[in-house]
């Protein structure tokens, strides 16, 4: 193979290969995530403790680290190449064959087959760039909702039945009639969606509101302090109440990761972070757990579980539940659900 007959295989396939950038990149980088359009991830050649300074531009395949000015490239070719340590040539051909183009075995694509592929990559990038502003208006339109039924509605009663079923305190809560709760989230510090709790404990988001790297928050973070992240909006009002910390809420397990990196964002490394994990060790591969733990390695945090005592049952899977044992009343509790 001469070397313009490489370089034009090399072309060809970082193009191609940008209509799976998503897909490649989820197996390049596994421990990375879609945030808009880009993949933001640890760079893996430099040991990076967790995702923020390395991301990759998903429609150009442009990418970069902000820690390391040496580590840069335009395509999604060189990135192989540089996370490989091997020649471009040999990047080319392992994407052809994740893909399977056929480029290398077929040779360079006549001009007409590299239109068809150029037009396909623009509609691509163009769809791409429709679903990403759809997303963007619905977040924002969720959002102004959210700030409409917060302003409606009135701070919320102690007396209200998911408080007093869950022992916790209303702290920042407000509600609307019939007593539906309305816990905010946020993102730096802007409200942008509402999680909202029936008395009998349902639970929904505003539809097209932000969730993912979003919380809510029950008192003050100071820098150098103390915080914990939890799942739910009742764990964390628990973990208030015995502790006295400021607690973030991230809603769900899915979620603790994105709002973990959130607040090493915002606060840096001074923060004191604690993840205080579910248990579910009712459910199969115990997804609390694990999501815990997978947050509290990518944000350099702690993590805590509930300690069973002897005589609790495997029901029992967070910290309300675990303070509701201790009081008597998690038997109550769940009667009244």
């Amino acid at each position: 193979m001469d070397n313009r007959n490489a370089c034009e295989l090399i072309r060809q396939t970082a193009a191609l290969a940008l209509l799976s950038a998503e897909h490649l990149l989820s197996g390049w980088l596994p421990d990375g995530a879609r945030q808009g359009r880009e993949w933001i991830a640890r760079n893996i050649v430099r040991g990076d403790r967790r995702p923020g300074s390395f991301g990759v531009n998903l429609d150009t395949g442009k990418w970069n680290d902000l820690a390391d000015s040496g580590a840069h490239g335009g395509d999604l070719v060189s990135l192989l190449a540089y996370l490989r340590g091997c020649r471009q040539v040999e990047a080319a051909q392992e994407i052809d064959r994740q893909l399977g183009l056929g480029l290398f075995k077929n040779g360079a694509a006549s001009a007409q087959q590299i239109e068809r592929r150029q037009a396909s990559e623009q509609a691509h990038r163009e769809a791409m760039q429709r679903e990403q502003q759809h997303l963007e208006e619905k977040q924002r339109q969720a959002a102004s909702q959210a700030a409409r039924l917060w302003k409606a509605g009135l701070e919320a009663e102690p007396s209200n039945r998911y408080l007093q079923a869950k022992g916790v305190k209303p702290y920042n809560l407000r509600q609307l009639s019939g007593g539906r709760l309305l816990v905010p989230l946020q993102t730096a510090g802007r409200l942008v969606n509402l999680q909202i709790i029936a008395p009998d404990g349902g639970k929904l988001f505003l539809a097209g509101g932000r969730v993912k790297g979003c919380y809510s928050q029950i008192g003050a973070i100071a820098q150098g302090e103390r915080v914990y992240l939890c799942e739910g909006w009742a764990t964390g009002a628990t973990l208030r109440a015995h502790t006295g910390c400021a607690v973030v809420c991230a809603m769900n397990a899915g979620n603790l990761k994105a709002a973990a990196l959130a607040l090493r964002e915002r606060y840096g490394d001074a923060l004191e972070l604690v993840i205080a994990g579910d248990d579910d060790r009712q459910t199969l591969g115990n997804p609390g757990r694990t999501a815990a733990n997978h947050a509290a390695n990518a944000a350099g945090a702690l993590v805590i579980f509930p300690e069973w005592p002897a005589g609790a049952p495997d029901a029992l899977s967070d910290f309300n539940d675990l303070s509701l044992w201790h009081a008597g009343r998690y038997q109550q509790a769940e009667a009244a659900r």
